[in-house]
């Protein structure tokens, strides 16, 4: 399964600016997920990290993976379902940074489900640029119904 940026915006609650992928390439729902994050130079934390050198943040390339995730993980339930519901992060275990990621790369997200039970599952995470890895992360991730 493929998805457009109107299908990613149904299932996450982010937005601009913290909406971290554009497009689905191939979803398997509830286990596997590959996604494209484009990095232009007019993401709002270049300013700031750093002007004359722009790098993505590691936290925010880690957020990308979480988001890419949380696709995989509720693009198995159905519409009515995921209005109500939301993924959080319960742990970020064994995340690495390889090579920086800088404006005009295509971050390539993938996300496997190691395991789920409980409304819990563990999430085994890589970001590529072209066939490099430039960060992984095993991320365990909890489906939660949105407190109104």
């Amino acid at each position: 399964m493929q998805l457009n940026i109107s299908d990613i915006i149904r299932i996450l609650p982010h937005s601009y600016p913290f909406l971290l992928v554009d497009r689905v390439i191939e979803c398997d729902p509830g286990k596997s997920i590959k996604a494209i994050k484009n990095v232009t130079f007019n993401e709002p934390f270049f300013t700031g990290h750093f002007p004359n050198h722009p790098v993505m943040p590691g936290v925010l390339i880690v957020e990308a993976l979480a988001q890419a995730s949380a696709i995989c993980v509720l693009s198995k339930e159905n519409q009515d379902t995921i209005k109500n519901k939301v993924v959080y992060f319960m742990s970020i275990e064994n995340a690495k940074f390889r090579k920086p990621v800088t404006p005009g790369d295509t971050l390539i997200l993938q996300s496997k489900v190691k395991n789920a039970r409980l409304g819990a599952c563990k999430l085994e995470c890589i970001a590529y640029v072209g066939e490099e890895k430039v960060a992984e992360a095993t991320i365990l991730a909890m489906l939660n119904d949105i407190k109104e």
